[in-house]
């Protein structure tokens, strides 16, 4: 029996929450980094903790559902988990290499590939509006990824392709977090999809359950250790399962039953002003010109081709 929609008041409300939860994510990542966590090992911590907290409830409550679903269903949702995996394992790790600011805004992008992909996957045609957002977001994604390696020497620009203030490698960490809205997108098509048919318990669980495995299987093969960090790095571990995870993605994947997969990704763009206001308050790190710059046309952009994307 499908769920009963629910009121707009309600989806406003489950979507803000989901919108703060997220808001808090690059905070803790970076936090966790800054305890010389490896960002794999963060990201496996994350999803797996979220997945020990839902299989109990799956087990008692859902496994009829889960017996029920075909082997299409199984495929499309470890698609998505792995989906997920991915986006993690690139977002969590361009935060070393590049600035809060850059990594949320980019990886924001998610709206923009969901477009791309939906005469494809929705049979969808792209509108003009759609069109003229994703033309601004490339433009505003080239600004940002250059700015943080664009420099002055002897009054001559340069670009600095390797490194940035601190040793950090701003390009390398703005194209990790352009794979991660790319991977973040697929996985809100395959959600799109699945959550017309399967409860939001059953989804989750093997979404996030698969999110961790492949997470897990990255990080023994780059042979980080997932043990030995002190015990206020599995507080971090904990708050980003409990937060960004369970309440700011679950918020999303129930709001996938009601409304299409761009309508919801339109919550990303809201995540880089919170994401950024932390950042100032937390580690008074403040954004260039040029950074404020390219991120004002990826939102415009973004926000043009959700709305078209909504209608």
């Amino acid at each position: 029996m499908a769920p009963q929609k629910p009121t707009p008041l309600a989806l406003v409300t489950v979507m803000g929450l989901g919108i703060l939860a997220i808001s808090s994510s690059a905070i803790f990542i970076r936090l966790a980094q800054d305890a010389a966590v490896p960002s794999l090992v963060i990201a496996a911590w994350r999803t797996g903790l979220a997945t020990l907290f839902l299989l109990p409830f799956a087990a008692l409550r859902r496994r009829a559902e889960l017996a029920r679903m075909g082997r299409a269903d199984w495929g499309l949702a470890l698609l998505s988990g792995t989906m997920l995996g991915l986006h993690f394992a690139s977002w969590i790790t361009s935060l070393r290499y590049t600035s809060i600011t850059s990594s949320t805004v980019l990886v924001a992008t998610v709206p923009l590939w969901v477009g791309l992909a939906a005469p494809f996957v929705l049979r969808e045609p792209l509108a003009r509006r759609l069109k003229q957002g994703i033309g601004l977001a490339v433009l505003g994604s080239v600004i940002v990824g250059l700015s943080e390696g664009l420099g002055m020497e002897n009054g001559r620009f340069i670009l600095n392709f390797t490194t940035a203030a601190g040793g950090s490698r701003p390009l390398l960490g703005n194209g990790l977090a352009l794979l991660g809205g790319m991977t973040a997108a697929v996985y809100l098509l395959i959600g799109r999809r699945l959550r017309q048919k399967l409860s939001l318990l059953t989804y989750t669980s093997v979404v996030y359950g698969m999110a961790a495995l492949t997470l897990l299987l990255l990080t023994g093969f780059s042979g980080q250790a997932l043990l030995g960090y002190r015990p206020l790095v599995y507080l971090l571990f904990l708050a980003m399962a409990l937060f960004p995870q369970l309440i700011g993605h679950t918020s999303f994947n129930w709001a996938l039953s009601f409304l299409p997969a761009a309508f919801v990704s339109v919550a990303a763009i809201s995540e880089p002003v919170g994401a950024t206001l932390l950042a100032i308050l937390i580690f008074q790190e403040l954004p260039g010109p040029a950074a404020l710059l390219g991120s004002a046309f990826i939102l415009a952009g973004v926000l043009l081709a959700s709305r078209s994307a909504q209608r």
